[in-house]
C-alpha cells in the first residue's frame, strides 16, 4: 500500500475532494499548506504570525516558509497525504531533501489532469453553502443560486474569486509553477497521471485501486 502521497492539479481538479476521501479511506492524515497555516494563525504561533504577515498584504509566502510549516506537520508522522503541495519547483527539491533526512520517501504523486474548458466550467458554475460549506455545480446539480442547500437548505453563494479573471490567473499561476513540478516528479519516476474528467466516485476508484497496491 502507498502511505506517502502528493496530489497536484489544476483548479478544480478535486484535489481537495480526492484528499479527504483516500484520508478517510485509508486512514492517512492528509491536509493542504492553507489548511496547516489557517491552523498556525488560529493557534497564534510564530510560523502562524509570519505568515499571516505576507497573506494579509495579498502576497505569497516564500518556499522556505512553507517548508517550515510542512516539516512542523510531519513531525512523529509516517504517513501523510498532502493536497498541493509542493507547489513550486524550489518548494520540491527542499521537500526532497526534508523526507530524505527522515527517511520518508515518497511512494507516489498523482496528477489530477483537466481541461481547461473542463475547469472553466466546474469553476464558474460553482455554488458554495454558506451554512454548511458544501459546493455544488449549477450544470451538474441542476440548481442555481436561487436554489436552497440540498443538504441542508442553507443560502447559496458564488465565491467571489469565481471570476473569468480570477480564474485565467489562475491558470496562468498554476502552469508556471505546479507543471514544473509535475516534472520534476516525472523525472524521478514517481508521477502518475490521472483524468479527472469521468468524476469523482470514478476518480476515486481509480486512485483507492493504485493505492492499494505495493509503492
Amino acid at each position: 500500500m502507498k502511505n506517502r502521497i502528493v496530489l497536484l492539479g489544476p483548479p478544480a481538479s478535486g484535489k481537495g475532494t480526492q484528499a479527504s476521501l483516500l484520508g478517510a479511506a485509508f486512514g492517512i492524515p492528509h491536509t493542504s499548506t492553507g489548511a496547516m497555516l489557517r491552523k498556525e494563525r488560529a493557534d497564534g504561533t510564530e510560523i502562524g504570525v509570519e505568515a499571516e504577515s505576507y497573506t494579509s498584504r495579498g502576497l505569497l509566502f516564500p518556499d522556505e516558509l512553507a517548508i517550515r510549516v510542512v516539516s512542523r506537520w510531519l513531525e512523529s508522522r509516517t504517513r501523510f497525504l498532502l493536497d498541493g503541495f509542493p507547489r513550486t519547483a524550489g518548494q520540491a527539491q527542499s521537500f526532497d531533501d526534508l523526507l530524505a533526512e527522515r527517511d520518508l520517501p515518497l511512494d507516489i504523486v498523482y496528477l489530477l489532469e483537466l481541461s481547461d474548458d473542463e475547469i472553466r466550467t466546474r469553476m464558474l458554475g460553482r455554488l458554495t453553502c454558506t451554512n454548511c460549506g458544501a459546493v455544488f455545480n449549477e450544470a451538474f446539480h441542476r440548481i442555481d443560486i436561487t436554489t436552497p442547500c440540498p443538504q441542508c437548505a442553507g443560502v447559496l453563494a458564488r465565491r467571489s474569486d469565481d471570476t473569468e479573471a480570477a480564474l485565467e490567473c489562475r491558470l496562468v499561476q498554476y502552469r508556471e509553477e505546479t507543471l514544473p513540478v509535475a516534472d520534476h516528479y516525472r523525472r524521478s519516476g514517481l508521477l502518475k497521471e490521472i483524468d479527472v474528467a469521468p468524476g469523482r466516485d470514478e476518480v476515486f476508484k481509480t486512485l483507492y485501486d493504485d493505492m492499494r497496491e505495493a509503492a
